[in-house]
């Protein structure tokens, strides 16, 4: 007696789901990872700088990264260019007086 499962005849090679979703499996775990990470580093920016309302936010609401990108970008100045200007003045140290 054979069973329904026994015959692959109706649905092909069994394995060919593996094949087909192995890239996508692995890049959603590598951006989950990535989304996982960010979220921390924001929260850990929060919590550094006793942000109470941004701390909240960030880790009650999901927006897949983007609030974290935006708080980093803008708030915490994460990934800004320092601004330098060309006037720099140097104030000499004065000798002691004996």
């Amino acid at each position: 007696m054979m069973h329904y499962w026994q015959n692959y005849s109706s649905l092909g090679d069994p394995f060919w789901m593996m094949g087909t979703f192995f890239i996508p499996i692995t890049i959603g775990l590598i951006l989950i990872g990535a989304l996982i990470a960010l979220k921390g580093y924001a929260l850990w920016y929060a919590a550094r700088r006793n942000e109470k309302a941004w701390f909240v936010a960030l880790l009650i609401v999901n927006t897949m990264g983007l609030l974290e990108l935006a708080y980093l970008a803008f708030v915490v100045k994460k990934w800004s260019s320092p601004k330098t200007s060309d006037t720099t003045t140097v104030t000499p140290i004065k000798p002691e007086e004996k």
